[in-house]
């Protein structure tokens, strides 16, 4: 019996288990995936790891190709996606070091290509996107977490901005009053394309730094790689977990 893929998309500070990997290349209908996509396996697994922004981190969060990254990795035998994902922290309760599993998101994103359902249809095709986020697969997360005694939100607004640059405060106020509970760059359309796909989704969400007019001076990109640094080995835990968990 073949044992089941996962796939891991990494985002800044995550390079995961570099050292064991094979790589496979990837061809797409959409052009190349970030970087070629890297393998393991054990007994129980087989992991598909894919650093977003490529290798070395090339790729702004506007300029992912982010359909030829999902089509690589269900293309290479992924049945469900595990994203990891830096953040800011909107919400008072998700703190810098802070993880959030997020159960909903809105998109402030434009001008990306965000569907697989664009030219040459036979019929069009609307996906639903109530749920953005896989059910069962936020639960086994939020067990680990649990399991671990690791600070956390088990849900939670993701809020997507354009990027590359940082928010204004006036623009996370907004945010704010919308719901929103963390901000990042990349889930979107990265979430609606899995969806299209019938992966299953789940991210992994941590708090490197408070959102902009939440903290008492300027953003520092010092301090954000500070905590990405000492953020990602409790990353790394919880991923081995989160596997075994499967």
């Amino acid at each position: 019996m073949s044992r089941p893929t996962l796939g891991l998309i990494g985002g800044t500070g995550l390079n995961a288990f570099e050292e064991r990997w094979e790589t496979l290349d990837v061809d797409t209908p959409y052009g190349a995936p970030a970087a070629p996509l890297r393998v393991v396996e054990n007994d129980s697994m087989r992991i598909l790891f894919l650093p977003r922004h490529g290798d070395p981190h090339r790729f702004p969060p506007h300029a992912v190709n982010y359909r030829a990254n999902l089509w690589a990795l269900k293309q290479a035998g992924a049945e469900a996606i595990l994203a990891v994902n830096a953040v800011g922290g909107i919400h008072p309760r998700l703190a810098t070091g802070h993880f959030c599993v997020p159960n909903q998101l809105i998109d402030y994103t434009w001008g990306r290509d965000s569907t697989f359902f664009e030219t040459d249809l036979d019929f069009v095709t609307h996906i639903d996107f109530s749920e953005p986020y896989d059910s069962a697969l936020r639960q086994k997360l939020v067990e680990v977490l649990v399991s671990r005694s690791i600070a956390h939100s088990p849900s939670g607004t993701y809020g997507v901005t354009q990027g590359p640059r940082l928010e204004t405060a006036a623009e996370i106020r907004r945010m704010e009053m919308d719901g929103c509970d963390i901000v990042g760059m990349t889930a979107m359309p990265e979430a609606g394309l899995a969806r299209e796909l019938n992966l299953p989704y789940v991210c992994l969400a941590l708090v490197v730094n408070p959102a902009a007019g939440k903290a008492a001076g300027p953003i520092s990109m010092a301090d954000i790689e500070a905590v990405l640094s000492d953020g990602m080995d409790q990353v790394q835990s919880v991923l081995s977990a989160f596997v075994a968990s499967l």
